[in-house]
């Protein structure tokens, strides 16, 4: 579980913390192996035995003070008793894990049988849409030929199609056969039959020990849905399937029902893989996709305001069904027409599923992110809960989970990977804030609750009786880290203390909401005017703005790049790179509705350090492919320049960039040779990336240089695109000392 804070010392009080102009909260990595230190949990059993203040219901740990029968909460102060069992267990501290760690992962028993605690094979389904090309098609099944060979053997799988009807895939038998349900083409209607009435789940979901070549051939059989098949339907009365024939919507929602009819049974997690080649547009749920061509063509409604939020709440109590289900949902979208991404996203943000969109099926990753997403561990059914000492609270949540309807801070994941990260903000519980002259300091407990299924190979023999051997197993853990912070004595404490990569975590997660409510130029205005606001503060702190005759003079000239505070440096250069960013450029400049939820969803999700790579890329220098030149350059025409280096690596989280300047010495090697240094730090980035980045290879003068060129914005203006102000950054950082100075007199 690694947590970072905005700050390491915290502000002492809602006055201090205002007149920093910082926000202050935290990032957190719950499934994370380690913490932010690289140092892992203290590991037991017996969890359900932690004590927990009466009180506040926080958990005992190690900033607790405990005597030989009680014990003080280090979060509210709570005198609490210690049952018996828990004082003879505390009499031999050594062995005990709450004692010796402030970082623990205990194991909790399961509730039920042996028997059900072992019915835990995963489920894995394939949703494809074949209202689609042949392109799309082969594209997916070389993706679940990949997926196949990194599910765990005890796993079950099955394969549905849809377009104008739902196609059940039997692969269990020596051939596939497939069983189809048309579906009513109108918004309204629901399917005739139950999917359980068409064929019983058991004989849907295969075992992948056993059927993984019948699996691979029923993929094989998969065809586009031709237009002879569709005026067939129309044949039947579905008149209007000739304008359309995607019912993703009917087939999700009828998917869901016959799932959840098993789930806590048959599976305690169900996957879903839908792979999308274009927008709904037949059936329940399907999405009005004029709207984009219309707010483009028209200069009168701000497009970035309008094609931001969902159209319908279809797709968004579809999540809910989905989560009552027990069912997480991968969405994969191959397609570069307007799909309305802003409607299907809950899909997968709030099951604990991931987005994918990739603009064509020639370059595209998906089998690759396909394979890395199943190959890593994941847990689920998982509770999140933030604690704090009694001074401040939780005030903001983000992060891909839905919140429970009835306790405060209490967050359901149905899926967390070990990059899954949230974000918090912190809010002052009164005027008193932290005390100055007490001990005792600011205190957060995270508590993490979750579920992992346990392969046969993982258990010992003692864990497993003969019946159970084979089988998967569910294992229930809690784990907890519990954080004592300083606080700061005046502001220039808390500007010493700042990371700026969390800051930038805690702005995005803001304007992405601005923009979601209010547009993209109020999330734009937002972080600018922020970025005034704390450069002004600054300026103010640090005594930088003369007084003359009681006013504020501005002869002197104001500190725009933070040069007294060497961790509020990187933020103007974070700041103009985030209004750069296609996530918050306009809609005319060409930014794509679909690729900007994207870019939202994937953001959302990314630890502080990924973020900074995705907001600001970093670019390092070799002298020759053994060589590291300079480990980091600003983005700019001119670094590449004076930096003489023939060699540049570019790491754009998505995208990773080799170029070769155009007066490299032709005798180095192009590309670089597998065994060397640059090889060697491009495949680190690679293996440890939560996505297939996409590799590219760039001589300068003779290939198109433009892609890498792109990436060099401190030399772009940030209201535009191309190269229209050649001192981009220079003339941004000159804006933003004229509003300073306007802002301070």
């Amino acid at each position: 579980m690694a947590v970072r804070a905005t700050v390491s010392r915290f502000p002492i009080d809602a006055d201090a913390q205002e007149a920093s102009g910082l926000p202050w909260g935290l990032t957190v990595t719950p499934f994370a192996a380690k913490d932010e230190n690289e140092i892992g949990p203290a590991y037991g059993s017996n969890g359900h035995l932690l004590p927990r203040c009466e009180n506040c219901y926080a958990y005992f740990n190690t900033y607790c003070e405990l005597d030989q029968w009680a014990w003080n909460c280090s979060l509210c102060g709570t005198l609490n008793g210690l049952p018996s069992d828990a004082i003879a267990r505390y009499s031999n501290p050594q062995s005990i894990p709450e004692m010796t760690s402030s970082f623990i992962d205990l194991e909790m028993p399961l509730d039920g049988s042996e028997e059900e605690m072992t019915q835990a094979r995963p489920v894995y389904v394939a949703a494809i849409d074949i209202s689609s090309s042949e392109e799309f098609l082969e594209l997916t099944k070389s993706a679940l030929l990949a997926a196949l060979e990194a599910l765990s053997p005890g796993a079950l799988f099955g394969l549905v199609t849809f377009s104008h009807k739902i196609g059940l895939y039997d692969v269990q038998g020596p051939i596939p056969v497939v069983k189809n349900v048309f579906i009513p083409p109108d918004g309204e209607s629901s399917l005739s039959l139950e999917l359980e009435d068409v064929m019983p789940l058991l004989q849907f979901l295969a075992p992948v020990e056993t059927c993984k070549d019948r699996i691979a051939a029923a993929l094989e059989t998969l065809r586009p849905i031709t237009s002879w098949e569709r005026s067939a339907g129309a044949a039947q009365g579905m008149d209007s399937v000739l304008m359309g024939g995607r019912g993703f919507g009917t087939a999700m929602e009828a998917l869901f029902n016959y799932l959840g009819s098993e789930f806590g049974n048959t599976f305690a997690l169900a996957r879903v893989f839908a792979f999308l080649s274009g927008p709904p547009d037949y059936g329940r749920g399907q999405l009005d996709t004029s709207r984009y061509g219309e707010q483009y063509a028209s200069k009168r409604v701000d497009a970035d305001r309008a094609l931001l939020p969902e159209q319908t709440p279809f797709y968004k109590d579809l999540a809910t069904i989905a989560v009552q289900s027990g069912v997480c949902v991968d969405l994969f979208a191959v397609t570069n027409e307007y799909t309305d991404l802003a409607s299907l996203k809950f899909l997968s943000i709030e099951s604990g599923g991931s987005l994918f969109l990739y603009s064509s099926t020639d370059d595209s990753t998906l089998p690759q992110d396909m394979f890395r997403m199943l190959n890593r561990p994941y847990a689920f059914n998982c509770v999140l809960r933030l604690r704090t000492s009694t001074e401040f609270k939780p005030g903001n949540s983000f992060g891909h989970f839905f919140p429970d309807p009835q306790y405060e801070n209490l967050q359901h994941i149905i899926c967390c990977d070990s990059y899954a990260t949230y974000a918090y903000d912190f809010d002052f519980a009164d005027n008193s804030g932290f005390s100055r002259h007490s001990g005792e300091q600011p205190v957060v407990q995270i508590a993490f609750q979750y579920t992992v299924v346990v392969p046969p190979e993982g258990l010992s023999n003692s864990e497993m009786s003969s019946s159970s051997r084979g089988k998967h197993t569910l294992q229930r853990r809690l784990r907890i880290r519990t954080m004592q912070f300083g606080t700061a004595h005046n502001i220039n404490e808390i500007y010493d203390s700042v990371d700026h990569e969390v800051v930038l975590s805690l702005l995005v997660h803001k304007v992405i909401l601005a923009s979601l409510e209010d547009g993209v130029r109020e999330g734009r205005a937002l972080l600018h005017d922020w970025l005034v606001i704390l450069t002004a503060q600054y300026n103010d702190a640090f005594n930088l703005v003369q007084y003359k005759n009681g006013n504020k003079s501005m002869s002197s000239q104001i500190d725009i790049t933070f040069s007294q505070c060497p961790q509020l440096e990187p933020l103007p250069r974070l700041v103009f790179a985030l209004l750069r960013n296609p996530l918050l450029r306009f809609h005319e400049e060409g930014v794509h509705p679909d690729y900007r939820i994207y870019l939202q969803c994937l953001f959302s999700v990314l630890d502080p350090s990924s973020l900074h790579c995705g907001i600001y890329p970093a670019l390092m220098s070799y002298s020759t492919p053994d060589t590291l030149a300079y480990p980091r350059h600003s983005l700019s025409r001119a670094a590449l320049i004076t930096s003489g280096s023939p060699i540049f690596f570019l790491d754009a989280y998505t995208t990773l960039i080799v170029f070769y300047s155009s007066t490299a010495d032709p005798s180095i090697p192009f590309p670089p040779p597998q065994d060397c240094l640059l090889r060697q730090t491009i495949n680190k980035v690679k293996q440890e990336r939560s996505i297939t980045p996409k590799l590219m290879f760039i001589r300068g003068g003779r290939d198109d240089a433009t892609v890498f060129e792109n990436y060099l914005i401190e030399e772009q203006d940030v209201d535009g695109i191309g190269f229209a102000s050649a001192m981009g950054f220079v003339s941004f950082l000159d804006d933003i000392s004229q509003r300073v100075t306007e802002y301070m007199k």
